[in-house]
């Protein structure tokens, strides 16, 4: 059966054009992209992504070290909320103590409910100004993901593009060879003379 299944495969047929075979061969590469290149090309990017962001982790966390900082500023009151959701942080003043420096003041964002006199931590780089925590692994996760899937995204749309600017032409080439084809056949089927 599978040798008459090949065989049926090879013959040729009238009615099968080149614009057909096109088609069909132009199906099956686009099928190959989308099913397994674009897959593969975002789980690449990932990686590359990945391999990145916990480069860039590692060195903020070597760069940054952490403190505890009193909060001597007032937070603001009667913030003005949406549906009751109030802002998850604000920016209030900190007031911390470096070994060999003395106290040291800063403006930092901090939990909503955080109220003075509460301790906070604080991040500050080797200059000993205050920078955000450094990346954790959630975070290089997170870039893994979105980069992965905007690059597979990508890469799908891209291919659709191209498959619908290939049907475009093969359709018209096909419509050529069709109106080809018809003008040697329309003179045996209307006894009219071209």
């Amino acid at each position: 059966m599978r040798t008459r299944v090949r065989s049926r495969r090879r013959r040729h047929n009238p009615l099968r054009r080149r614009s057909d075979v096109v088609e069909t061969w132009t199906a099956l590469a686009i099928a190959v992209l989308l099913f397994v290149c674009a897959p593969l090309a975002g789980a690449a990017a990932g990686l590359w992504a990945h391999d990145q962001a916990r480069t860039i982790a590692a060195t903020q966390r070597a760069d940054r070290h952490r403190v505890h900082a009193q909060v001597i500023g007032n937070p603001p009151a009667g913030i003005p909320s949406v549906k009751d959701t109030g802002p998850r942080s604000l920016w209030v003043v900190v007031r911390w103590t470096m070994p060999g420096h003395g106290p040291r003041t800063a403006t930092v964002e901090v939990p909503a409910d955080t109220a003075r006199g509460d301790v906070v931590d604080v991040w500050l780089d080797a200059k000993g100004r205050s920078v955000a925590a450094p990346a954790g692994e959630v975070a290089v996760w997170q870039h893994t993901v979105t980069v992965g899937v905007w690059v597979a995204g990508g890469m799908v749309g891209l291919v659709l593009l191209a498959s619908a600017v290939t049907r475009r032409i093969a359709l018209r080439h096909r419509l050529a060879e069709w109106e080809r084809d018809w003008a040697l056949t329309e003179p045996q089927w209307t006894r009219r003379r071209a």
